[in-house]
């Protein structure tokens, strides 16, 4: 491995911490959040990375990557500091996700997964953001910004580019770096949990209207299943008796 002693030094610490959360014996199950420690050090998952978390897990390098290949989270190149995202599955695509993800490839030079000359801007073509109600959705560092347009989203790119503030639909008040994000995956809290709303009006207005009409969700009824079923056989055979 490459890193400094006191890099290392501080990878291994912070490594022991999150398999600490896991009972004895299931030690490797830490791999997941380690992968997102070793993104929160060298911007992806390097070959240092990969001997890093197999040293400490007592696992072979080729178990790490065939982990981190599993997993579009988890990059194999230098990831930009911050990963632009562009859903462009169903309702985001009929809502204008094509479109978006055509102008800021264009407009940034690059296509999916790939980094622009400054490394700051990395895209990637999602499958899905799990944000329908707000399509179409584009997304950095996976934080959300909502109804967006093909204007706006250039607007957006062009501001992380330029290094000026910007600030997600919903979520903390700023984006935070690739690195930054990474860390805060891998089990590191960075305090800033509670900042702005995390559900918006779309998400929220079933539950308005539920709550303004009176309505209430289905409650289970125990043997409520054998009752339906006797009242089934009850109805068979009368009609058979008659």
């Amino acid at each position: 491995m490459s890193y400094t002693q006191e890099v290392e030094a501080r990878l291994r610490a912070e490594a022991a911490q999150i398999i600490g959360r896991y009972p004895t014996g299931h030690e490797r199950s830490a791999l997941l959040p380690m992968l997102h420690l070793v993104q929160s050090e060298d911007g992806y998952v390097s070959a240092d990375g990969i001997a890093l978390c197999a040293d400490v897990l007592g696992l072979s390098r080729p178990e790490v990557s065939a982990v981190a290949t599993f997993y579009t989270q988890y990059k194999r190149h230098p990831n930009g500091d911050y990963l632009v995202g562009v859903c462009t599955n169903s309702l985001c695509a009929v809502m204008g996700g094509d479109e978006i993800w055509e102008a800021v490839s264009e407009h940034v030079g690059v296509g999916s997964d790939e980094t622009n000359e400054s490394g700051k801007i990395t895209l990637e073509r999602l499958e899905c953001n799990a944000a329908c109600d707000y399509a179409p959705v584009v997304m950095v560092n996976w934080e959300f910004f909502d109804n967006q347009t093909p204007e706006s989203a250039i607007a957006l790119v062009d501001d992380l580019e330029a290094g000026r503030p910007v600030r997600p639909t919903r979520g903390p008040d700023t984006v935070a770096t690739f690195k930054e994000i990474e860390h805060v995956l891998a089990g590191f809290p960075d305090g800033r949990v509670h900042e702005g709303p995390s559900a918006g009006e779309a998400s929220l207005l079933g539950v308005r209207i539920a709550a303004k009409n009176g309505w209430t969700a289905p409650v289970a009824i125990e043997g409520a299943d054998n009752t339906a079923d006797a009242a089934a056989e009850s109805s068979e055979s009368k009609e058979g008796q008659a």
